[in-house]
């Protein structure tokens, strides 16, 4: 007999994206039905950082206190190491402090957070089942089809330990079934983009691995050889859990042709040191973006949508940018005040911002491929030693443009969604290190400090908020007016704090659910309504 489901959303696909988006949608009072054909256990660690944005919307959904207290060592220092071997020479370090040190920027209240996948998804997915009124989570449940209409989707799947037949009516649903997606396929939407090379991650447990070894702690390890960067040791756990991966040429490697121990053993440099391996997976290191992110009632989200190579973490954390994104809109779809455009712009906000985080992985890993001489880096003697010294220095430079990325991570922008209006200000530049907050439309809203552990962002989420700055700033009624014949949820926050007004820069700022900003002015707009109808997508 066929179990019949009815559900408002549907998401397919239970890795941290899936469960973003279960969180963000229940966290909007949406009822969600997630279906996820593995058994929820996270056998491979592939993520193991949480950045300043993601760590944004944890705060607002409450569980970025249980993100931060993980498990992982507070005092391990998240040091980048280049080496020969652990055993081997030490070309060069650049250090960094451990979580518990490291300074939150000045242009958030929070900062990036190193929790593995094997922690952070659990920790999701505990969040999400105490969302129990909304969220339902379905693990052993395999989606087998989608099919829609201009009213609803129906997903038909399979419960794997029953082999019951489960039939899914739900208004919208959400493709988050990771970068071979077949949802994706079915809908014929292609990828773009390339192959940038064949990897293969070797997992493995070594207990108490940073203390046999000279190099010290590290967050990671480069392996560098005569044929130059030919891998990285990644901690997972900070103790026993750890990741190899050896990258490869272009072509494909099979994991039963693979001599993971011999690889391993190379990185090691130290036949003495025990190990013991868990998992061989080679993968593709790729940039590929979907054409479109959005066939009718259904929308991709994460790998399906967009896959990032690792360098620089992007991969999650833009994944789940994208479940933000939706969420609202979802929101005031049903409610009735979001008008025809917004989810139909849901890609166009989202796949620029997907480039932009593939295009800068992908140059990430470009960097660690530069044309100079590795001959003699093994060697002991003087040559040795300069030709160490020359690598060291390169990799320094390499190295801070990969991980000191705040501007990738904050700086992604819908200057150009027709849901944002501009004020004709010029655009700056796109810098992938430094961030500039500015509340230019289509940006992140500025964080600032509002009182002792109370930021700006803290009043974003929910509805719209207009930001009134500054004693002598436009009375909001006509603003307020228009939302209100719309039934668009607005809060005005006024504030004659100066550091706020510097931060916003103009006295008028309204912002979306998601801490974008859609307008800002001195002034109040010729025509309020027509402002309200563009930002909620009905103009």
């Amino acid at each position: 007999m066929t179990e019949r489901l009815d559900t408002t959303v549907l998401i397919v696909g239970g890795g941290p994206v899936g469960l973003s988006c279960a969180m963000e949608l229940a966290h909007r009072g949406i009822d969600c039905l997630l279906l996820e054909r593995g058994d929820g256990v996270v056998r491979l660690s592939k993520m193991g950082l949480v950045s300043v944005r993601t760590m944004e919307f944890c705060r607002r959904w409450g569980i970025a206190d249980r993100v931060r207290d993980c498990g992982f060592p507070l005092d391990y220092p998240i040091n980048q190491v280049f080496c020969t071997s652990l055993a081997g020479h030490l070309i060069h370090r650049i250090p960094y402090p451990s979580m518990r040190d490291e300074p939150i920027p000045p242009q958030s209240p929070e900062r990036r957070q190193r929790c593995p996948q094997l922690w952070f998804d659990p920790l999701l997915a505990r969040a999400v089942h105490e969302q129990d009124d909304h969220a339902t989570v379905r693990y052993e449940c395999e989606l087998e089809r989608l099919e829609q209409d201009g009213e609803r989707v129906r997903g038909y799947a399979r419960d794997l330990r029953t082999g019951q037949p489960v039939e899914i009516a739900a208004q919208y649903a959400i493709a988050c079934d990771g970068a071979g997606s077949g949802i994706r396929r079915a809908l014929g939407i292609a990828f773009e983009g390339e192959t940038l090379s064949y990897s293969t991650g070797i997992y493995f447990r070594s207990p108490g691995l940073v203390h046999r070894h000279p190099m010290g702690p590290a967050e990671r390890y480069m392996l560098i050889g005569p044929e130059g960067t030919w891998g990285n040791l990644t901690v997972v756990d900070g103790d026993a859990y750890w990741r190899l991966t050896v990258t490869g040429p272009r072509g494909r490697v099979e994991a039963d042709d693979f001599d993971a121990e011999g690889w391993l053993r190379r990185c090691l440099g130290d036949d003495s040191i025990p190990f013991e391996i868990d998992a061989v997976m080679p993968w593709r290191r790729s940039r590929l973006v979907a054409e479109r992110f959005q066939s009718g009632r259904i929308f991709l989200a994460g790998d399906a949508a967009h896959v990032t190579a690792p360098n620089g973490g992007y991969g999650m954390n833009t994944g789940i940018a994208d479940a933000v994104d939706l969420g609202w809109k979802i929101e005031a779809t049903l409610a009735g005040w979001g008008g025809p455009g917004l989810l139909a712009h849901y890609g166009t906000e989202r796949r620029p911002a997907a480039q932009r985080a593939v295009d800068a992985a992908a140059n990430n890993f470009s960097r660690f491929a530069p044309a100079l001489d590795y001959t003699d880096v093994l060697d002991e003697g003087p040559a040795g030693e300069a030709r160490r010294r020359v690598l060291g220095a390169s990799f320094d430079e390499t190295t801070r443009g990969e991980w000191e990325t705040l501007g990738v991570v904050l700086g992604y922008r819908y200057d150009q969604s027709p849901l944002v209006v501009p004020d004709g200000s010029p655009p700056f530049a796109d810098d992938p290190i430094e961030y500039r907050q500015t509340s230019r439309a289509g940006h992140r809203a500025p964080h600032a400090w509002l009182s002792p552990g109370r930021s700006t962002l803290d009043l974003f989420g929910r509805g719209f908020v207009l930001m009134r700055l500054g004693a002598d700033a436009p009375d909001a009624a006509p603003i307020e007016a228009a939302a209100r014949r719309c039934g668009m949820p607005l809060t005005v926050h006024a504030s004659g704090d100066p550091a706020l007004a510097v931060a916003y820069e103009q006295r008028l700022v309204l912002v979306r659910p998601d801490g974008h900003v859609a307008w800002r002015s001195d002034t109040l707009p010729a025509d309020a309504g027509r402002l309200i109808d563009t930002v909620r997508g009905a103009a």
